[in-house]
């Protein structure tokens, strides 16, 4: 007897009930869905050939992920099959509103008790620039974030970098700590010889200005680095 072929699976109503995101989405949270599933959800539907799961691990693969689509620019991600100028403006939608979600809530006043912490408080953004940002967290005597400022854009070297606008902000606000951050676009977040001599640049003033400087990251791609665990510009 011969068996009756598989029909390719196309659309999300062609998968079983338990499989469809939606429905998993309802039944086990969003925290059960693959990043692919959720991408599936924001599409609604896919293509000829291609379920909205299959457009949404598509399109991971070929950007290389979250990061990646985060970064992509909306113009070449509409250009994607089954995409187009709404889809893709649904997706980038969805990715500032989880950017944003780590910025809300100013009230509750996160406490920096880590280099961890403050990296997971601005690498999802930052890992995602395409020139290097230099930005300031400044905090409270808690450790307390009061405000988180940027004070470059290009490149981070010694010869261009004012450690004086480092520090005005923290003083404005009367920070009584601050941790730099800044950004490697080639996602290599292992320090230059000119980050170091940054470092060591701003710690000698803050001890001049009595704030503490308390770190500096290099946010790269999914890493990041502190320069202080490394003793490197802190001696």
């Amino acid at each position: 007897m011969t068996e009756p072929s598989l029909r390719p699976v196309y659309r999300i109503m062609d998968l079983h009930e338990s499989d469809r995101p939606r429905e998993r989405l309802a039944s086990l949270g969003p925290q059960a869905l693959t990043n692919a599933e959720l991408i599936a959800i924001l599409l609604r539907v896919g293509v000829k050939g291609e379920n909205a799961v299959t457009v949404g691990q598509r399109l991971l693969n070929t950007f290389g992920g979250l990061t990646g689509l985060h970064r992509a620019p909306f113009v070449e991600l509409k250009k994607q099959h089954g995409l187009g100028d709404a889809k893709a403006a649904q997706i980038k939608a969805a990715i500032e509103l989880g950017r944003r979600l780590t910025l809300e809530s100013p009230e509750e006043r996160p406490a920096i008790n880590s280099p961890a912490d403050a990296a997971a408080l601005v690498s999802y953004e930052m890992s995602a620039l395409e020139q290097e940002h230099l930005r300031v967290i400044l905090l409270d005597r808690r450790n307390r974030v009061l405000e988180t400022v940027e004070v470059y854009k290009g490149s981070v070297n010694s010869s261009q970098v004012r450690v004086g606008e480092i520090f005005r902000e923290a003083i404005r606000k009367n920070a009584s700590a601050v941790i730099v951050i800044h950004n490697h676009p080639s996602g290599d977040p292992a320090p230059s010889p000119d980050d170091i001599v940054v470092t060591r640049a701003i710690v000698q003033a803050g001890k001049l200005l009595d704030v503490e400087v308390l770190d500096h990251l290099v946010i790269g791609q999914g890493r990041w680095v502190s320069l202080k665990e490394r003793g490197l510009g802190f001696a």
